[in-house]
């Protein structure tokens, strides 16, 4: 499995506005991202990654305390109760890597699954 971060909206920029330095790769993630809505998409969706790489979205990332490691409160930025009471993760997504071959910088298309829409949940 692969982690996808989502290092525009959470992993990396809201931290760094509360005087965290995060960089990518900092908190464990394979893949950082920018301009997807990585959390809205639906189970089985395609990331096609440059000419030949393609990882099939599984769920949610579940940030473990271990993320308080690397600094104190971290974990809390990026998981916590909604206004229902719900748990909302930020912290990325979780793929299996169907076809390598990804290089640095390769563009990402997004490839939503058939049929109804399947929210992702923690896996």
């Amino acid at each position: 499995m692969t982690v996808v971060s989502r290092n525009e909206e959470y992993s990396f920029t809201e931290p760094n506005r509360r005087s965290v330095t995060v960089a990518p790769g900092d908190l464990g993630e394979n893949l950082p991202t920018s301009g997807v809505d990585l959390l809205a998409l639906p189970v089985g969706t395609l990331l096609h990654l440059g000419d030949e790489a393609v990882v099939e979205v599984t769920g949610l990332r579940n940030p473990c305390l271990q993320i308080d490691n690397f600094q104190d409160g971290l974990l809390k930025r990026v998981a916590g109760r909604g206004e229902t009471g719900r748990i909302v993760r930020k912290a990325g997504i979780m793929g299996i890597v169907t076809v390598g071959g990804l290089r640095p910088g390769d563009p990402i298309e997004v490839e939503l699954s058939v049929g109804p829409h399947r929210a992702l949940e923690c896996v």
